[in-house]
């Protein structure tokens, strides 16, 4: 359309120009007006998950939103958080006198710096690392800097080391002070660098094939304008007289072939959409997302609060032989509590013990007093505090029952007694918790083990029956042990072909086992953040959308490598920053109904593109075959409204009742331009009828008077608008906004034909028509009775036609890709290159590094 303005301007047409340049400042507004109203409900309830930090301000500590954070602030860092700005880190949370140790280790660093600089040309300096141990200071927090790095592990963080922005706090908690602020962190300026390169997506990456080939059509059709019109005689440009020379046809193509409305409407349908999941708790993090959740057809979902209440209760717990379940309690208490001088709980095993066990309260009011709290995290899977109580100290774990197991060499009746302990409660559902304790220096002492339970949802079996409904394999991904997921996916109806995570890195599978392990297991259990990515990327290859579930830190990098990732209710900041959309309502079921309304705007959004490709297709075919044929248009001031009332008649889509397929949905464009093209023919035939009839000797469609450009003008109009009812289906009635805002339209484009409006003075046919052409250009109302009752007709047979192509199997099925494909060899290449490492050695000797290739170490199980 800016192309048209240009040509306009160069043709001094200058009432085209203004109109073409009113349509490209309307759409524009219009597009902007509607993703403004979407965007305010989105981010009214975005205001709620912005990241969040902690900082000490006049010397009390206050919570602030992470754009407010400046140079110089003390930050607090703490377990499940993301690093709200590039900081260096001062000392631990709980021990804030260390800050004159970091004072000294800052003053130590400038006095090496400024050694290494006097000694840089000296030949003895060989080892640039001598010293820096030294330095490093007291371990504080692990991060995951797996986005920067590509590093699964997370990374130890000690005293004086920066920490950096977006990244995720895994463990500890700790003071820094801020270095560099968002945009000018070290996130912040490689995003500034690679922002031009940015990978345009999927779903910009249909829009612009969808133009580039209309694109492409035009020129095309232009060019045949041109090559019929030298045949006539016609010169390139006279901006003097009428509308027929090669330039005028050129701008009349170049209006109705690009279709300026396309982007601003899909972008609206995306936006009023991301504003109705608003209204329903789920806040849209990016508009594409929609279109991928539409297509999702496997759903990996954590188990706990997604799947399950996460209520937790405790049941009979197992004493061991010779132990109080009241000191039990309390040492499972204190290994949870960060500060227990208020008896604060910091997790829901320490209040249920304080509810139920009113003699371990007893014990936890003699004094107690925690020395060093080790909160929980992935790897170990467990919990450590370190308490003394009248002079005693007291090493109080709680865990995973192998996590406790592996904390000293306990004798072998103990473990198997454990083992089967652990194992009968996991078959039961119950999630298991090991109880240790140590006093003073002497050997561990295996307290007992805790079982608890967290029911499923009341709702969750029917919904995921709902689910598989709509096509979706749903599956499982949990730390629980493979007995406690087993009987949860019983419960759930989901299935019973769960495996133990270790089969997918150390089962001896080749790479296409692996991957048809992935296709059909109902779950996987004991799984680590590096498995659910694994999960993830395995589906993928093989042609699956994926959705991803997930709520901590650990479920970061899964979340953004899924094709759309789901921050569930009360999910971390890291998880809400990696997933492309976060809930606020807990459980599957908003999950499910997400999936349903994004596949309602998919819907929306293919019914416009088809209707808009058939509406450039109709008008380039007739009006091409007109100039060749008997070398005649329709003005160009018709032309541009004509472009107008298709935008202003279809901006409503976005509003539009649509229903959801029920499996998931892809564009299938071979489809998408096939039934277009059809559509688009079958409207040109239509528009030639009504013009060929004006050469009968009756005057065929004309009654009384009328003239040729308004009634064609007005028949386009009516065909084209009602078009959008056929693309859209029939499954629902369409919205009232759709239709008040095409009779609307209907009812300016009749006044136009009516009255005689840019009609221009009636042109003289070769061949010459015997229809009466009055002088204004007006048009008698028996005449648009007739053209009203013919586009009618030409709308029914369009309906018709459109209706058996889509009951037509392979019409139906054209380009519907296959979901489960495999690469044999490669999949295999793959799998061998993942359990490969680089191995490093340095010789001290010599001075010199190697490096070699050699086989990744597998810890071995220890047993289910």
């Amino acid at each position: 359309m800016e192309f048209a303005a240009i040509l306009a301007a160069a043709l001094r047409d200058w009432v085209d120009f203004g109109v073409i340049i009113g349509i490209l400042m309307l759409n524009a507004t219009v597009g902007w007006y509607q993703e403004k109203q979407a965007a305010d409900v989105v981010a009214s309830l975005k205001g709620d998950i912005a990241m969040k930090a902690q900082v000490v301000r006049d010397l009390q500590e206050q919570e602030i939103r992470a754009r407010e954070i400046v140079p110089g602030d003390i930050i607090i860092i703490e377990e499940g958080q993301v690093i709200p700005a590039d900081a260096s880190l001062i000392c631990a949370y709980d021990n804030p006198g260390a800050f004159a140790d970091y004072q000294e280790l800052q003053q130590r660093q400038g006095e090496l710096l400024n050694e290494k600089e006097s000694e840089r040309n000296s030949p003895e300096s060989d080892d640039d690392d001598q010293g820096r141990d030294d330095l490093k200071g007291i371990s504080l927090v692990a991060c995951d800097q797996s986005s920067i790095t590509g590093e699964s592990l997370a990374v130890d963080k000690y005293m004086g080391d920066l920490v950096y922005y977006t990244t995720g706090c895994k463990r500890g908690k700790a003071f820094a002070v801020v270095t560099a602020s968002a945009k000018n962190s070290f996130v912040g300026r490689t995003a500034a660098l690679v922002e031009s390169a940015k990978d345009q997506g999927h779903f910009n990456a249909i829009m612009n094939s969808i133009g580039t080939a209309l694109l492409v059509i035009v020129v095309a059709w232009i060019l045949v304008a041109w090559i019929g019109g030298i045949f006539h005689h016609l010169n390139i440009a006279t901006p003097e007289s009428s509308s027929q020379n090669l330039l005028h046809y050129a701008l009349i193509l170049l209006i109705i072939g690009v279709p300026v409305g396309l982007p601003v409407v899909t972008t609206a349908t995306l936006a009023v959409g991301a504003a109705y999941l608003a209204k329903q708790k789920a806040i849209v993090q990016k508009l594409t997302a929609i279109e991928s959740l539409a297509g999702v057809d496997i759903l990996c979902s954590d188990k706990t609060g997604t799947l399950t209440a996460n209520q937790l209760s405790i049941r009979e717990p197992y004493v061991a032989e010779g132990q109080d379940v009241n000191w039990m309690m309390a040492v499972a208490a204190l290994a949870s509590s960060h500060n227990l001088k208020s008896l604060d709980p910091i997790d829901k095993v320490t209040v249920l013990t304080l509810k139920r066990y009113p003699k371990a309260r007893q014990i936890l009011q003699r004094g107690w007093k925690t020395e060093k709290f080790t909160p929980f995290d992935p790897v170990s899977k467990r919990i450590t505090s370190v308490c003394r109580c009248d002079g005693i100290k007291y090493t109080c774990v709680k865990g995973a029952p192998k996590a406790i197991l592996a904390l000293t060499d306990f004798s072998k009746d103990t473990v198997d007694l454990f083992k089967q302990k652990a194992t009968e409660f996991a078959r039961r559902g119950f999630r298991s918790l090991g109880v240790a304790v140590q006093k003073d220096d002497e050997g561990w002492t295996l307290l007992g083990m805790l079982p608890m339970f967290d029911p499923p949802r009341e709702d969750t079996a029917q919904t995921i029956g709902e689910a598989k409904q709509l096509g979706l394999n749903v599956k499982m991904l949990t730390g629980d042990a493979i007995a406690i997921a087993k009987e949860t996916c019983r419960m759930l109806a989901l299935g019973t072909k769960v495996y133990n995570s270790q089969r997918l890195i150390s089962g001896g599978l080749s790479g296409v086992m692996q991957h048809d392990l992935v296709e059909r297991a109902d779950g996987f259990a004991e799984v680590f953040p590096e498995h659910k990515y694994q999960v993830v990327e395995m589906l993928q290859q093989r042609g699956h959308l994926t959705a991803m579930t997930g709520d901590g830190v650990n479920d970061a990098p899964s979340l953004k490598k899924a094709d759309c990732g789901i921050a569930v209710e009360g999910a971390s900041e890291a998880a809400q920053t990696a997933a492309d959309i976060v809930f606020l309502q807990p459980g599957l079921s908003t999950i499910v109904d997400a999936i349903k309304v994004a596949r309602q705007i998919f819907q929306r959004m293919k019914a416009y593109v088809q209707y808009r490709i058939a509406l450039c297709l109709h008008l380039e075919i007739y009006l091409v075959t007109s100039m060749l044929i008997i070398n005649e248009t329709i003005r160009v001031q018709l032309v541009v409204f004509l472009a107008l009332f298709a935008d202003l008649a279809t901006v409503a889509v976005a509003y539009d009742n649509a229903h959801y397929e029920a499996r998931p949905v892809e564009w299938q464009l071979p489809k998408v331009w096939f039934v277009s093209v059809v559509l688009g023919m079958l409207l040109a035939m239509g528009t030639w009828v009504i013009r060929g009839s004006m050469f009968l000797p009756n005057g065929g469609v004309i009654e009384n008077f009328g003239s040729v450009q308004e009634i064609l003008f007005l028949q386009v109009s009516l065909t084209e608008n009602w078009l959008i009812f056929v693309t859209r289906g029939g499954r629902t009635w369409p919205s009232w906004q759709l239709v008040a805002a095409i009779f609307g339209v209907d009812v300016i484009a009749t006044l136009f034909c009516l009255f005689g409006w840019l009609s221009g003075p009636p042109e003289v046919d070769n061949p010459a028509d015997p229809a009466v052409q009055s002088a204004s250009g007006s048009t008698s109302i028996v005449t648009v009775v007739v053209i009203w009752a013919f586009s009618i007709g030409v709308t029914i047979v369009l309906a018709l036609v459109y209706f058996v192509l889509n009951k037509i199997p392979w019409v139906d099925n054209l380009g519907r890709q296959t979901r489960s494909r495999s690469d044999t060899q490669m999949e295999n290449i793959i799998a061998h290159l993942s359990k490969l490492a680089i191995e490093h050695e340095k010789d001290t000797v010599a001075g010199t590094d190697s490096y070699h290739l050699t086989t990744k170490q597998v810890e071995e199980d220890e047993g289910e």
